[in-house]
């Protein structure tokens, strides 16, 4: 208990629950605006939702569409607690339990009726243009979470349980019950609608990869600079605070023998690395190419300074 209080305490707590609150407004948003309208149904627990909550209006009992998100939503919370576990998700009930709210909220602020134009049925007035805006606008909010270890809730979990139990890989999971939750659209939407929901299911997928590619993104720069290895080793170590490798090499033309340091930066530390080169008028023989995934110990910020 002691040490909750302690991290509720702490700045990382904060300005982590205000980016999962300002991520999930943006997911709410593309929901409401363009989600709920234009009746589209990808594979989320949000399209899931608009099926159900139209399935009630038919039947004459009218239910909103943020109060289906929140019952579905708390379904699937409990299970991954009974089968995947106590510690899995603590951001993700928080996220999953605010999209509802938040579309409510976007509703009382500035309804979408508002932006549709006289002859219309959508935002847009085109599911096409609908899909992509959703499908934009959701897949930032996706990595927003993403980054710092969140997600929406929703078919993630679903998924999770799916791999856990079934050993499909995780992606398989997720496009398979994104492709069911479409689906599921066929009670309320023509075939058309159904195969754009399809087709947004999978854009969702590349746009995120996209994006959390670009987000991650590293540069492994090699260097070869005979006499001045130490010099570019302390400044990686010392001023960037980043790791490094060094490795004996042989030049395959001159036959001299000397290190290679090998070192993973962000942009703005392998630019502050090549300012420094050029400095210390260190004449080097460099390569960098891009990383999009990075595993272990490098994402901790500053991990020297807590080691001390």
């Amino acid at each position: 208990m002691k040490d909750i209080l302690k991290y509720l305490g702490t700045w990382k707590f904060w300005k982590e629950l205000i980016i999962m609150t300002l991520g999930m407004a943006i997911a709410a948003a593309a929901v409401y605006y363009f989600m709920v309208p234009s009746k589209l149904v990808l594979g989320s627990i949000s399209g899931l939702s608009i099926v159900v909550s139209n399935l009630f209006g038919m039947a004459g009992i009218p239910v909103k569409v943020s109060w289906v998100v929140m019952a579905i939503n708390a379904i699937l919370l409990v299970l991954a607690w009974i089968f995947i576990g106590k510690e899995f998700g603590a951001k993700t009930v928080y996220t999953a339990l605010i999209l509802g709210p938040l579309i409510d909220f976007w509703e009382k602020v500035f309804p979408y009726e508002n932006l549709i134009e006289a002859g219309q049925n959508s935002v847009m007035g085109d599911p096409l243009l609908d899909l992509i805006c959703f499908v934009l606008i959701v897949s930032i909010s996706q990595t927003i979470l993403f980054s710092i270890n969140a997600s929406t809730g929703g078919l993630d979990i679903l998924a999770k349980i799916v791999n856990k139990y079934l050993h499909f890989d995780i992606g398989v999971s997720v496009t398979v019950a994104g492709a069911i939750i479409c689906c599921t659209a066929f009670a309320i939407n023509p075939f058309r609608m159904v195969v754009i929901g399809l087709i947004g299911t999978w854009m969702n997928g590349l746009f995120l990869d996209y994006f959390m590619s670009s987000i991650n993104r590293r540069k492994r720069v090699c260097i070869i600079a005979r006499g001045h290895e130490e010099a570019i080793r302390d400044y990686i170590v010392g001023t960037l605070e980043r790791g490094c490798s060094l490795y004996d090499v042989t030049g395959g033309y001159s036959g001299e023998r000397g290190q290679e340091i090998q070192a993973l930066l962000t942009k703005d530390e392998f630019a502050n690395l090549m300012e420094f080169i050029k400095k210390q008028d260190i004449h080097a023989f460099i390569t960098a190419g891009n990383v999009s995934e990075i595993y272990g110990r490098w994402n901790r910020v500053h991990h020297k300074k807590v080691e001390k």
